[in-house]
């Protein structure tokens, strides 16, 4: 009974994981040498293997044809969040937008604050969306992430509004997704066109 039960279950999985890759989503990211020097011209220390492992994982599912939907589990202050900032470095490289949404409005400050220092100098533009945005900051915010002007978005669920729009969004990273519900999760995504999801 319990191999049925496993077994049932795997056949579900391997059926929905065909389903997924017959989806095309519509931005394809290509890694260079220019993307990799870019990528190691903002960390701010060493990766340990764990880390190289977790990046080339996902920017191979990044250069696939259909939407990534991974997973990236570690402890806290285990460096998920610089795993997530060279994803998005891939994605700006290409072009494209990336969206990070955090469960609370300090969340999503704190890893602002971070994803600064390191991008600090940079060519990308990152730009905070919470609820404490003003209206006069909204004004110029919205069109701009609706140009591609911004090309790195920290957020809450704020995200998710309907007079939220981007340009080219093919990356979104979700902190602590268990705390989104399924409706929020994919309103996001749908913002992009089958994005690329972390």
């Amino acid at each position: 009974l319990i191999f049925e039960d496993f077994f049932v279950f795997q056949s579900g999985l391997a059926l929905r994981r065909h389903e997924n890759a017959q989806v095309k989503k519509a931005r394809v990211c290509h890694v260079t040498d220019e993307v990799r020097a870019a990528a190691r011209a903002v960390l701010p220390f060493k990766l340990t293997p764990g880390h190289r492992d977790a990046v080339a994982e996902i920017v191979a599912d990044m250069q696939r044809t259909w939407p990534m939907q991974r997973l990236l589990q570690g402890d806290v202050g285990a460096g998920k969040t610089i795993v997530a900032v060279l994803a998005a470095v891939v994605a700006m490289e290409n072009g494209y937008q990336a969206a990070f949404m955090a469960p609370t409005e300090i969340l999503a400050e704190q890893h602002y604050r971070t994803v600064m220092t390191w991008l600090d100098g940079t060519k990308y533009r990152v730009r905070l969306l919470t609820g404490r945005v003003t209206a006069a900051q909204r004004r110029d915010l919205l069109p701009a992430i609706a140009r591609g002007e911004i090309h790195f978005v920290i957020g809450t669920h704020a995200l998710v509004q309907e007079h939220v729009t981007f340009n080219a969004l093919s990356l979104v990273i979700i902190d602590e997704q268990h705390r989104f519900g399924v409706i929020q999760r994919g309103t996001l995504a749908a913002k992009g066109g089958n994005p690329d999801v972390l």
